[in-house]
């Protein structure tokens, strides 16, 4: 992506991070933790490989569309599983911003030019602004206007607020992403 590199680094750092308690969260005993980890873990290494400073590496236009093809396949299961759960929209959101963003890597870079944020660059732009700052809510301790995260813990993997972290922060990580564009 285009953009400074001190920022490009942490965004690398950061989708790392968050891909690999993602993996770890696929290990979990209970169900919740590990329906979507996967998918979570794919977007985090594929966004961390994306953030890398282009002036370090400028990967080759077929990496873009090997990321079109993995990320449109990904949305047409997340479509699926989107009927029968509300919640796997915001899955179906991310794969397509993932083809959105690699589709414009491979067509020049990502450069939006001198006329302006695209329309569907905005819209996901307002989406995750919004999804950052409902998630952001969801984690602030009961008593103070946020919903309360119910803990059981029995092992990394296991932890609810740690996945609402995650999230959050693949959110942020997502809405950092798509400004440079």
């Amino acid at each position: 992506m285009h953009g400074p590199a001190s920022a490009g680094w942490l965004l690398v750092a950061l989708c790392l991070a968050m891909g690999a308690y993602c993996l770890l969260r696929m290990r979990s005993s209970l169900d919740e933790q590990r329906t979507g980890a996967g998918g979570e873990a794919l977007m985090g290494f594929a966004m961390a490989l994306m953030a890398v400073p282009a002036a370090v590496l400028t990967p080759p236009a077929e990496l873009w569309w090997a990321y079109v093809t993995v990320f449109g396949a990904a949305a047409a299961y997340e479509v699926m599983r989107a009927r029968r759960a509300a919640h796997h929209v915001h899955h179906l959101v991310g794969a397509l911003a993932m083809v959105y963003m690699s589709l414009a890597m491979a067509s020049g870079g990502g450069h939006h030019g001198s006329a302006g944020v695209p329309l569907l660059t905005g819209a996901l732009l307002l989406y995750y602004a919004a999804y950052v700052l409902r998630s952001g809510l969801r984690l602030m301790p009961a008593g103070t206007g946020g919903a309360s995260v119910t803990v059981t813990v029995t092992g990394w993997g296991d932890r609810t607020e740690l996945a609402m972290a995650c999230r959050l922060s693949m959110g942020i990580a997502m809405f950092a992403m798509l400004l440079t564009m």
